[in-house]
This record gives structure tokens, sequence and C-alpha cells, in this order.
């Protein structure tokens, strides 16, 4: 593990708080001297950056669920390649908001599509590498989708994207989906209550980090 750096992905439903936690992690990474990249699906490349485009875009409601998937894998293919491979290479830790634990839930689940087709293409796309430390943060679909369309307001975003337009159920299917994916593997994935206020989410989020790196370096 000496050469390797570590893996740490944070998941959850649109709105649970994913992105300012992010921030807050590798925010305090650095501080301590830890070398952190922070990156993020889709987007995490300037091609990846153009797919994310084409998947948020409000406009694209004829979009299929099977291309939804492959630009999803597409977009995973380069920036495992361009970012954090590199990165886990030279022993850096690399947070990213949202890996293929979030295309079991939205595609997987959400949108009904074949589970042994997104395994494989998850595999064939992370080149066979997986989170070290998947992070979920779970909060009710009401909640989140509440919290979603409020920041988008404050932001002055004149539309919400693709994903967020989708009817309620759609969302409660995916928060089921992560639910489902952390109950079946209660040792790989982390849960964090979600529902709480972000100070108390970081202060177990570094917890779990903390006794994680402890335990793991060498």
């Amino acid at each position: 593990m000496d050469s390797m750096g570590f893996f740490i992905t944070f998941e959850g439903i649109e709105g649970c708080g994913k992105s300012t936690q992010v921030r807050l992690l590798s925010a305090l990474l650095k501080e301590g001297g830890t070398p952190c990249v922070v990156t993020r699906e889709p987007g995490g490349t300037q091609i990846g950056a153009k797919i994310r485009e084409i998947l948020l875009n409000p406009d694209n409601t004829a979009m299929a669920p099977e291309a939804e998937l492959l630009l999803y894998a597409a977009d995973r293919a380069q920036h495992m390649r361009e970012v954090i491979k590199p990165a886990l290479d030279s022993g850096k830790i690399v947070v990213c908001d949202r890996f293929t634990d979030a295309t079991m839930a939205y595609q997987g689940v959400g949108r009904g599509l074949d589970v042994a087709l997104i395994n494989e293409l998850n595999r064939i796309a992370s080149l066979g590498i997986t989170p070290d430390l998947p992070l979920l943060l779970d909060c009710p679909a009401e909640i989140g989708i509440e919290r979603a369309l409020d920041r988008n307001s404050k932001n002055g975003h004149a539309k919400d994207d693709r994903f967020e337009r989708e009817a309620m159920a759609f969302h409660q299917k995916v928060r089921d989906g992560y639910v489902g994916i952390a109950k079946a593997e209660p040792d790989r994935v982390k849960v964090v209550d979600a529902a709480r206020d972000i100070q108390s989410m970081h202060g177990e989020i570094r917890g779990i980090v903390d006794a994680f790196l402890r335990n793991n370096r060498t």
C-alpha cells in the first residue's frame, strides 16, 4: 500500500450534501499535508465536461436510458485514464464526487437497466479499480430534492438539471438503490446520515476517514 494512494468516493441522491462534504474533507486533508486530488463524475476531465453538459441538459428529455448509461461509462473511462489512476499511482488520495455505485443506483435501480451489463461496463471503464472507501450520504428523497431546488434558486440557476426534474418516484428508487447497495456490502460502504447539519456530517466523515487511514497506512 506504500506506493498506492487511496480512493474515497462520496455517493448519494440529489441534494444530499456531497459537494459540500467533498470540499470540507479535501480541505482537511490538504491542511494536514496529505496529497489529495478532488474530482467528480461526470465531468472530471475536459472531455468529461462536454459529456456532463449532454447528460445534465434538461432539454435532452429524449435521451434513452441505454445512451445515458454509455455516456457515463465513456466519461468514467476517460476520467480513470487521465485523472484517477495517475493520482493513485503517485500515492495521492483521490476524493471523487460519485463513481460506480452511482451508476448502479441511478441507471440500474432508477432506470431499471441490466445489472450484469452495468457491472461489466463499470469494470471496463474503471480499469478494475474500485473505491477503497465509499461514503453514502443518505437522506430521504424529499429532503434531498427540496435542498437541491432551493440551492439552485439561491444560486440563480435558471433551470434545474435533467435529473433534478425527474419525478419523485425516480429519486425514491435511486435512494432505495443506494440503501440496497449499502445493506448488501456493509463492510465496504459507510453510511452517513445526511439529514443532519453540515458540521455534524463532517465530524462523522472525518472520524470514518481518520480511522480508515490509521488502519490502512503502513
